[in-house]
């Protein structure tokens, strides 16, 4: 596991201006991946982009823990739904020729 891919909780804190225990419930709801290297509190860089929508709707829209997981669910399961219909219409495509 290559340690320079993950970045400091008390870093991503100080950069978003949020307190350590919104990561926290981010994390015992599931929705990030907090781990321990040499004991200190670390999240991977590909998280990034998903805590920094998590961040907006929290604090621009007052979104609370549950709603944040519910639209993240919501979104998955679009982009879920999107690939679905790219695949038929390819299949779609190859059949009509």
């Amino acid at each position: 596991m290559a340690e320079n891919h993950y970045i400091l909780v008390e870093t991503i804190c100080v950069k978003y201006n949020i307190e350590p225990v919104f990561l926290d419930e981010l994390n015992d709801n599931g929705l990030l991946d907090i781990i321990t290297i040499k004991n200190q509190k670390c999240l991977h860089q590909n998280t990034l982009s998903d805590l920094e929508k998590m961040i907006r709707l929290h604090h621009e829209l007052e979104v609370n823990i549950e709603g944040i997981d519910i639209v993240f669910n919501l979104l998955k399961k679009v982009n879920e739904l999107q690939n679905q219909l790219t695949q038929t219409k390819n299949k779609l495509e190859f059949y009509e020729r």
